[in-house]
């Protein structure tokens, strides 16, 4: 489906038959698209609505011109909402994507039951991590394929690189049409996004963190001192980054539970 918004095209989808709950939103992360979901949805969609977003300048959503920004982006999944017809939602987010989440639940917390962050964090981008954020986008300019490459291989440990080669160069594909503009003004987005851990304390919704063992990007220990600090439920699963691709399994029965 197509939703026209500030005179860009954003693509959704809305699957499942079951009524059983409240619709769940999916939100993909930095370099995905809605795709990340599609061994999710079947079983997720026997009890509720599942509607998966692409966030602008990914997958076949239409690149935004100007700047991006997390507030730009929860405006989108509110008037996807809207356009559905939809009141209040559950959500789960990967990485970027529960960076989207938060700043939903800051915006929009009347419409959220529910809020899964996964491989994802409330804190805001360290003075280390913003640094890292302006030199990626520097390499994107001069060289996109490679710091997409480099990007995503970073994610995954040497083993997972083996086991899950084809699933990751189905992923770099799907990243490499992306567009520079648009990859530099969405790491602009995360590196300037507000820290979140008050309003998740705050929350009064069902809240829960799922988090990778060998995560390269998110500290364990960091992790869950945060979990703690904003009394959120806290899964702990085996690997990396990418809980979707390597823990996949285990990370479906624990999307079983958002509620």
């Amino acid at each position: 489906m197509k939703l026209q918004y500030k005179d860009n095209e954003i693509i959704y989808t809305i699957t499942g038959t079951g009524n059983t709950n409240i619709p769940l939103v999916l939100l993909h992360g930095f370099l995905e698209d809605m795709t990340i979901w599609d061994q999710f949805i079947e079983g997720l969609g026997e009890e509720r609505q599942i509607i998966c977003i692409d966030l602008p300048g990914h997958g076949r959503s239409k690149d935004f011109s100007g700047s991006h920004s997390m507030q730009e982006m929860a405006n989108i999944v509110a008037a996807v909402l809207k356009d559905i017809g939809v009141q209040q939602v559950s959500l789960a987010g990967h990485s970027m994507g529960g960076y989207v989440g938060l700043e939903f639940l800051d915006n929009f917390p009347m419409m959220l039951k529910d809020i899964m962050l996964i491989n994802s964090t409330p804190a805001e981008d360290t003075v280390e991590r913003k640094k890292i954020r302006d030199r990626s986008i520097d390499i994107v300019e001069t060289n996109k394929d490679a710091f997409i490459s480099m990007a995503i291989s970073n994610l995954f440990s040497a083993e997972s690189r083996v086991v899950f080669k084809d699933e990751i160069d189905r992923l770099k594909q799907a990243a490499y049409r992306l567009n520079i503009e648009n990859i530099q003004q969405t790491l602009k987005a995360m590196r300037d996004r507000k820290d979140h851990t008050a309003s998740l304390k705050k929350f009064k919704g069902g809240k829960m963190i799922v988090a990778g063992e060998d995560d390269t990007l998110i500290e364990i220990a960091d992790i869950q001192k945060m979990a703690r600090t904003t009394n959120s439920d806290l899964i702990i699963l085996e690997k990396g980054h990418n809980s979707w691709m390597e823990m996949s399994e285990k990370l479906y029965k624990t999307m079983l539970f958002i509620d």
